[in-house]
């Protein structure tokens, strides 16, 4: 079976991971695509990710131009649905998998009050219902969100292009109970969308008070991908999203890996916000070199996560930028490994000078290695420019098993560039390199 023919679906070897139908491993190497690209610049789009291979991307089907219930409550354009017609049919053809999120609004009141209301469902502009609660909780409005499933069904049924479906955005910012809807609806999707995944989503990893409902959907039955969010907040009360991206990341995938789901995890948005998401952060802006798009990246999947981090922002965090090019540097780090055949064991080894992130794997082990003294505050904030790393080596103690014959790489992502290495002494020597760098590890 081809690799654009065949679906995406946790692999039988290791549910950690992906794989495709045909047997083929699949990390999902992406973004949100949210606002969704224009008519007028879908092809680049899509041309700039094929180009830097990208294999994934999240849409927003309910969203804007997008959205094809925008005139009148449980009427469905198919003239406004040719917009995602052709994106999915585009990135069927690229290699591209789609997460398609159904519907992201958080309230039905009869004015608008906030972008995330819904006004056309309520009773007063001629919806159905009261509140948000009423559509959630009543036969009537479960029934209308059925419907437009097996609307959609008829559009993208058996579609190869789609990663997953995904009933709502951060659905715990609803104003109404969301979890007794989620159990109601998973099995929905499965039973209309056999060959795709199912998930739900809940906001950001920032305070205490969502790790029971994380806990909760990571472990719910049908949700077949432990997801999370988790962004660079100073206004966020958990201080681990005031520091380095790449702990922040850590510490979201480790949090959801102690849940023991028996899933892939995904940190699935991730980004800068101004405090407590008041609007994208202007670090953005100064980040000429894609430091933060660099570390949302690689660290979650070298923390044992499925894939990379999936960035929000995308229009300031990589198109206006012009960082498509640290997606391509991702995706060469882990070429030709077999991802769910390595069962890989995450293991971090302590170093005075790096943050190591290292995956042990049957035959591949590999470490990302980032510089502990620089990071978006020192760079970003302060101004001072990330300073090249000389004469520095990790110790294989934990990596490589002792009297094993090996090869080793080092990958270079800021140069994209590959430098063979080998072991002396219990070390690996590492090339000159500034903020992080990549060690591979193989058996003959």
């Amino acid at each position: 079976m081809a690799d654009n023919d065949a679906f995406v679906r946790v692999s039988p070897r290791d549910a950690r991971y992906f794989e495709l139908s045909n047997g083929k491993a699949y990390v999902p190497i992406g973004f949100n695509l949210v606002p969704g690209p224009t008519a007028a610049e879908m092809d680049g789009v899509v041309q700039k990710m094929a180009e830097n291979r990208i294999n994934y991307c999240r849409i927003w089907l309910g969203h804007m131009y997008w959205d094809v219930e925008h005139a009148k409550c449980g009427e469905y354009d198919a003239e406004r649905c040719r917009l995602a017609e052709r994106f999915i049919a585009l990135a069927r053809k690229n290699g591209i998998r789609v997460k398609v999120c159904l519907e992201f609004f958080r309230d039905i009141p009869a004015k608008k009050n906030m972008w995330s209301d819904k006004i056309l469902y309520h009773k007063e502009n001629g919806g159905a219902y009261e509140s948000m609660k009423d559509f959630l909780d009543s036969e009537k409005g479960r029934a209308q969100f059925k419907a437009k499933l097996r609307w959609y069904k008829e559009r993208f049924g058996d579609e190869p292009a789609v990663f997953a479906w995904e009933l709502w955005n951060e659905m715990n910012a609803v104003n109404a109970p969301w979890q007794s809807w989620t159990e109601g609806m998973l099995p929905e999707l499965h039973a209309l969308f056999p060959k795709n995944l199912a998930v739900q989503s809940l906001g950001s990893f920032d305070h205490v008070g969502v790790r029971g409902p994380y806990r909760a959907l990571c472990v719910m039955k049908g949700n077949d991908v432990a997801q999370v969010h988790r962004y660079l907040d100073l206004g966020a009360s958990l201080e681990v999203c005031h520091g380095p991206v790449d702990v922040l990341a850590n510490d979201a995938v480790r949090e959801l890996i102690a849940y023991n789901a028996g899933k892939p995890i995904i940190l699935t948005e991730t980004g800068a916000v101004k405090p407590r998401h008041s609007g994208v952060s202007e670090l953005y802006a100064k980040d000429k070199d894609g430091t933060l798009l660099h570390d949302m990246l690689f660290a979650p999947f070298f923390c044992g996560a499925a894939g990379t981090g999936h960035v929000w922002w995308w229009r300031e965090a990589v198109e206006g930028p012009n960082l498509w090019h640290h997606y391509a540097r991702f995706a060469e780090a882990i070429a030709g490994i077999d991802v769910p055949g390595e069962k890989f064991v995450p293991v971090t080894p302590p170093d005075a000078d790096m943050r190591i992130y290292a995956l042990k794997g049957a035959r591949t082990t590999i470490a990302w290695c980032r510089d502990a003294k620089s990071d978006w505050r020192s760079e970003l904030q302060d101004g001072k420019p990330a300073q090249a790393i000389q004469g520095c080596s990790i110790s294989t103690e934990g990596l490589v098993d002792a009297g094993a014959n090996v090869s080793v790489r080092v990958y270079d992502p800021w140069k994209n560039a590959w430098t063979p290495a080998s072991i002396e002494a219990g070390k690996i020597a590492l090339p000159g390199f500034t903020r992080s760098i990549v060690v591979r590890v193989e058996r003959k």
